[in-house]
């Protein structure tokens, strides 16, 4: 995979100061056509061994563009912060906006890469890390984004005479450290596991590119050119690249279903409501404050419903069993400026607890399988792939140690009715209920299909769905605070059988 980067490229100093004016003009040009339209942000990874120009090439490209418009972000062991949540946490929170160019020095392959030099990481988890990748990636160019991987080549020879020269020159120095030379000892490793790497996400929406490190020229020249031949395409490319990710939806010819089906006829009479209630929120409270919890788990609850199905009661009755300074509320609603600039899950990504913690979703991801994908609010192939995304989404949840509990619930369309009108009567109630709420009504065959599909692709054994006959609120109430003890329990208890094999 590296033969083509050791032949020795070399660009002459006359024909690299003669192409540079040029080529900034370009990128410059293109950087702001970038910047007015607003439609894709630009994701370059630079990778590669010690010594190969890396930061060189980034220390360029700042000076070739705007640099206003340009995030570098570095990354090295992860913090206690980090590692306190899912592996990619910190990855999403640093991509670009629309418009925007990032440059990752360092990036989701860098720990992977280091752990299965070390041997902390086995070839199957490897792999595993690998294809969460390849899907991460997919992701961010059906979102729009202009993915770029580059990796910078030096032969082991090559290598060592380039770490002597950077430490003979005074301007240089301070980047080669001790660890350069110990790394330069695990050299063929990194070439295996690399050459592995870059072969397995090797995809045709976000390729490798190789670059020979050895001339300085030669490196610059090379990067840049791609670069801006790459934003230009993307600029002028009508529409998106599209990488298709998700089968047609079949619908049932005998029109039963996961809703239909349900019993919304069940009822809790007050006393027993009353008793099973104090019941549930004291074995939460002692649930979550659990060591078992504390140290090694965190609680995502996602709600989502019809309107009106009482999805605020529920969550103020689990909140009531926690400290608050243990759970955060994060209310949905209609994505900002800032996050219509970022791919779809990024405003989700934002808010995963830590540790010991719970996030509350109030609506949630789902809603571009459901209102987006019923109003029109985004393309057919966009709301068809996010099945997949969101299972995965949720998997690294579940891998990161969080327990992953998702409610839908379900009241009829009578029921509805009859709660709407209270709301529009009741002077208290009156903020609850909104013109949105009466249009949505019209479209009540529609969502149902849509919750259908929704449940079908995305209640996996890691992450099912929970639905909940929500008619009396009692009833469904009572079953939330049920379910999330009984996951939480059953997660403990996993955890206490892993602990006691090993």
């Amino acid at each position: 995979m590296f033969e083509s980067a050791e032949l020795g490229h070399k660009v002459d100093k006359k024909t690299f100061k003669t192409e540079v004016p040029k080529l900034r003009a370009e990128l410059l040009d293109v950087q702001y056509d970038m910047l007015q339209k607003k439609e894709f942000p630009v994701v370059i990874l630079i990778s590669g061994v010690d010594g190969s120009g890396k930061g060189e090439t980034i220390n360029l490209l700042y000076s070739w563009m705007d640099p206003r418009h340009i995030s570098t972000l570095a990354f090295s062991a992860p913090s206690d912060e980090e590692s306190s949540r899912p592996y990619m946490w910190r990855y999403w929170r640093a991509l670009p906006p629309k418009g925007k160019v990032g440059i990752f020095a360092g990036s989701w392959y860098s720990q992977p890469i280091t752990d299965r030099i070390n041997g902390d990481m086995r070839r199957s988890e490897l792999d595993g890390r690998l294809d969460d990748i390849n899907r991460f990636e997919t992701m961010l160019v059906n979102e729009g984004a202009l993915v770029l991987k580059f990796w910078f080549h030096l032969s082991k020879d090559g290598q060592k005479t380039r770490l002597k020269a950077l430490e003979k020159d005074p301007r240089t120095a301070w980047r080669v450290t001790k660890e350069s030379y110990e790394r330069l000892k695990t050299y063929n490793q990194l070439q295996q596991v690399a050459g592995h790497v870059l072969r397995v996400t090797n995809t045709a929406h976000a390729p490798w590119i190789i670059v020979e490190g050895t001339d300085d020229e030669y490196r610059s020249l090379t990067v840049g050119r791609i670069v801006l031949e790459a934003m230009k395409r993307r600029v002028n490319q009508e529409g998106l690249q599209r990488v298709p990710v998700a089968p047609p939806i079949v619908h049932p010819i005998d029109e039963k279903n996961v809703l239909s089906e349900l019993d919304l006829t069940q009822k809790l009479a007050k006393q027993t409501y009353e008793t099973q209630l104090a019941k549930y929120q004291a074995r939460l409270s002692e649930l979550v404050r659990d060591p078992r919890f504390v140290g090694k788990r965190s609680l995502v609850l996602v709600f989502e419903g019809s309107d009106a199905a009482g999805k605020g009661g529920s969550i103020r009755r689990v909140a009531a069993s926690m400290d608050a300074r243990q759970y955060q509320i994060v209310p949905i609603a209609a994505p900002t400026e800032e996050e219509r600039a970022q791919p779809y899950l990024w405003r989700f990504w934002r808010h995963l607890p830590r540790t010991g913690r719970a996030a509350i979703f109030d609506r949630s991801w789902y809603g571009r399988v459901l209102v987006e994908r019923v109003e029109g609010f985004c393309a057919e192939a966009d709301w068809l792939r996010a099945y997949a995304e969101i299972n995965d989404f949720e998997h690294q949840l579940s891998d990161a140690g969080a327990v992953v509990v998702k409610f839908w619930l379900q009241i009829s369309a009578d029921e509805q009715l009859r709660r709407f009108k209270e709301r529009q009567d009741t002077e208290f109630k009156r903020f609850k209920i909104t013109d949105e709420d009466w249009r949505n009504r019209d479209k009540w065959d529609d969502y149902v299909a849509a919750v259908c599909d929704m449940v079908d692709r995305t209640s996996t054994g890691l992450a099912p769905w929970t639905l909940v006959e929500a008619n009396d609120k009692n009833f469904a109430r009572v079953k939330v605070l049920k379910t999330i003890c009984e996951r939480l329990e059953a997660a403990l208890k996993d955890d206490d059988g892993k602990t006691t094999e090993k």
